[in-house]
């Protein structure tokens, strides 16, 4: 048994001063003070040779250790660390190795980061079980806004983050000054000519893209379809479905908005620049076997139009103009609201099957229903 945890260098001093005294049973004062006779022995000897630690504990660390990692690897993996604080062992090691050195196991990069005080604490929260991912770049890019935060200069941010859901690249990382359908469609813009357009974009159920119900239309999601680039939505109050976005946001809080202050918007797209080219092309991703978003990423073949296409309907389709100041459309001479989205646009009144009732198309999307039997 183990010397008492209270006052144990008092009962090894007792025990000792006990144990020299004449005709004393060694044995049986080990067994009285709990413990074996080799550990009585041993404090017996230590006394008698007079060391000035007296009775304290003395460390077990080896005097050499043959197997600890080299110097100049440590300081390597130190440096990675340096550069990027909130990355890992997998992270280092995948980088380090990419540039021709020889690394030792994951597990010792995460010793040489443990001994050096910098392991992070793991992310609470119930990790994601249901994955998903697009067949190829550009078929889904996930779109949201990561929360709204104060500059320095007191402005408020709103960072518009796009990420290609096959090969997590991202192509927009916006510093943004609110949450408008006119600021989002500016900053889309300028990622379609240089990217390409995607065939889907997905989102929550926030503005300024709309909600996640028909009759939920907005100025954005018409400008969309005319690209043709189609929006869906999460469920609501669902934010997992979106889990490389929600991922691509924490990553964000730990390599960028914890790390340096930002003071002006300018100060926010600069660094917002510098980072996405170090997640896309530098930044190795768990998911992908730790190669960079980069290399699983082409831009997308389908180029930005110079005019946006207005929706073509058959001849003989009956047609509607909604009026440019007032969402209503005249049909069997009466007024039918539309959704506001769509003044000026021309949209279709095709019968859906029953009597009385018809549907109001923008192309092919039915946007609300017409039925003649109410009043």
């Amino acid at each position: 048994m183990p010397w008492k945890q209270v006052s144990a260098m008092d009962q090894r001093e007792e025990f000792v001063r006990l144990a020299l005294l004449e005709g004393a049973n060694r044995r049986e004062l080990c067994r009285r003070f709990g413990i074996s006779a080799e550990a009585g022995y041993k404090w017996l000897r230590r006394f008698s040779a007079g060391k000035d630690d007296g009775f304290a504990d003395r460390s077990r660390r080896p005097l050499t250790s043959p197997l600890r990692t080299a110097s100049d690897v440590e300081q390597r993996i130190l440096a990675v660390r340096a550069e990027h604080p909130a990355w890992g062992a997998r992270k280092i090691k995948a980088v380090l190795e990419r540039d021709g050195h020889g690394m030792p196991a994951c597990s010792t990069v995460h010793q040489v980061l443990k001994r050096h005080g910098l392991i992070l604490p793991e992310p609470s929260g119930e990790p994601a079980r249901l994955r998903f991912e697009a067949e190829a770049p550009n078929d889904l890019w996930q779109m949201d806004f990561k929360g709204h935060s104060r500059l320095g200069d007191g402005s408020r941010l709103h960072p518009l983050t796009v990420i290609d859901d096959h090969s997590r690249y991202v192509p927009c990382l916006k510093a943004l000054g609110g949450e408008t359908g006119v600021e989002v469609k500016a900053a889309l813009t300028r990622v379609f000519e240089v990217h390409g357009l995607p065939l889907r974009i997905f989102t929550d159920n926030g503005n300024p893209w709309g909600g996640s119900q028909g009759n939920r239309w907005t100025k954005f999601r018409v400008w969309l379809l005319k690209l043709g680039v189609e929006i869906i939505h999460s469920r609501p109050y669902h934010p997992q479905s979106r889990g490389k976005n929600e991922r691509f946001h924490r990553s964000m809080d730990e390599e960028v908005m914890s790390l340096r202050p930002l003071a002006t918007m300018a100060d926010a797209q600069k660094a917002f620049d510098h980072w996405r080219q170090v997640y896309n092309h530098q930044r190795p991703h768990a998911a992908l076997g730790l190669k960079v978003p980069a290399s699983r990423y082409r831009p997308s073949p389908r180029a930005m139009p110079r005019k946006l296409a207005e929706p073509l309907y058959e001849e003989g389709t009956l047609t509607r103009k909604v009026s440019p100041t007032k969402g209503y459309i005249s049909f069997k001479a009466r007024l039918w609201k539309v959704p506001d989205a769509f003044y000026g646009e021309r949209l279709a009144i095709r019968p859906l099957g029953k009597d009385g009732h018809y549907g109001v198309f923008f192309a092919s999307h039915l946007i609300t229903s017409i039925n003649l039997t109410e009043q």
